[in-house]
């Protein structure tokens, strides 16, 4: 008997008992579907995190305080003081690799505008923030160097302050008052919307770094400074350079750890994919377990199919099909039901994912996962359909034949 043949006997048993081939096909269905969405949203995830990064710029670098013992206990970074003004002076001065830099002072409050008032965010910064940030004004203007020397009382808003202070009124020329401190808006920013961490990006006001320091925070240090390198390529480069500033200017020996820590932006996006990659392993894996039970389940089926039809097969055995013959025909029947299964799991799969990403969430369907899908799909059948097979291929054809 020639495979076509084989193929249309295994085809019409596998039709003949609808029900119990589609019960056996729902655990492949489930399974591929599972695994195709965790993938999905894995894929889709890690996308978006590196979208939302890359706005951000690529060549990004962030500088912030780094931890530090004292008397046997090691300080929290935000605790500590050591990135000053003459650390930024300097890296203006003396930078090659490094095109833009803003030192940042942040300040948290309540910003008020008449009978209105809203928490946010202060960060104060230099004119080339948002150059740095590719961040862009959507209304009025930034503060200029003069502004940032004389430590002018003006600010940047995001949507979000516009929203909750002026609602439909317009905000440019209106002073709010932030921890008491009067400011003058002279610009709206572009909304940026929530980001992947869920942080309203749009509730935050911006000012001379020079204001926050005097007027609001009342410090002489820098929360963090942030530059940009020439291009991504060279921000190694840009580290080594900062680094070698830094340890000079805080007068550290050569044994000395930095009291400072620099991340760029792509080691950033470089971590953040590896804990995507992390967690989207241990969600398919968990997903793939459905596909273990639904093998097990078909082997079930195939063993009942094979007790069922014995006086078949030995009829089949007794006008001359070998053992391989019919051990291929019902390998066939169980590559079909678990290739069918797996086909509408990847159609399952691919709709929800699809669904998904039309409510807001990230998802995107790698094709290699489809291939790897129905790749599976297919071992499933041959690894869990051998042992009925093989059973039904050892029988003894008369013994078969008188089979009840």
């Amino acid at each position: 008997m020639n495979i076509l043949n084989l193929f249309k006997v295994s085809l019409k048993a596998v039709a003949n008992n609808k029900m119990r081939s589609f019960l056996s096909m729902l655990g492949i269905i489930i399974g591929v579907a599972a695994v195709i969405i965790m993938m999905a949203i894995g894929q889709g995830s890690k996308e978006s995190i590196r979208t939302e990064l890359s706005t951000m710029g690529t060549n990004l670098l962030t500088i912030r305080p780094g931890a530090d013992m004292r008397g046997g206990v090691r300080q929290d970074p935000s605790a500590m003081q050591t990135l000053k003004m003459a650390d930024y002076e300097r890296i203006l001065r003396e930078k090659k690799f490094v095109t833009k830099v803003s030192p940042e002072v942040t300040a948290s409050g309540q910003a008020i505008y008449g009978n209105n008032n809203t928490t946010s965010s202060m960060y104060g910064e230099s004119i080339d923030y948002l150059d740095i940030r590719q961040w862009t004004i959507d209304e009025g203007e930034c503060f200029t160097e003069e502004d940032v020397k004389k430590a002018s009382k003006v600010c940047l808003i995001g949507a979000t302050v516009v929203k909750e202070l002026f609602g439909s009124v317009d905000p440019i020329g209106k002073t709010i008052r932030f921890k008491s401190i009067p400011m003058r808006v002279i610009g709206v920013l572009k909304s940026k919307g929530y980001n992947n961490w869920g942080m309203d990006q749009d509730n935050v006001i911006i000012s001379p770094y020079t204001t926050v320091m005097k007027r609001i925070a009342a410090q002489t240090w820098f929360s963090s400074i942030v530059c940009s390198a020439v291009t991504e390529e060279l921000s190694d480069a840009a580290i080594e350079e900062l680094t070698q500033m830094l340890r000079d200017n805080h007068k550290l020996k050569e044994e000395a750890v930095d009291d400072f820590t620099i991340r760029s932006q792509a080691e950033m996006m470089e971590t953040m994919s590896s804990t995507m990659d992390t967690v989207t392993i241990i969600l398919v894996v968990a997903a793939a377990f459905s596909l273990l039970v639904a093998g097990i389940g078909i082997m079930n089926i195939m063993l009942v199919s094979v007790t069922e039809r014995t006086k078949e097969i030995g009829l089949r055995m007794a006008v001359g099909a070998t053992g391989p013959v019919i051990s291929l025909q019902f390998l066939i029947e169980s590559v079909l039901i678990s290739f069918t299964g797996g086909l509408i799991g990847v159609l399952v799969g691919v709709g929800a994912s699809t669904f998904l990403s039309s409510f807001g969430m990230p998802s995107s369907v790698p094709m290699w996962s489809i291939y790897v899908s129905f790749l599976v799909c297919v071992c499933i059948g041959v690894l869990f359909g051998y042992i009925p097979a093989q059973k039904a291929a050892n029988m003894d054809p008369i013994e078969a034949i008188r089979h009840e």
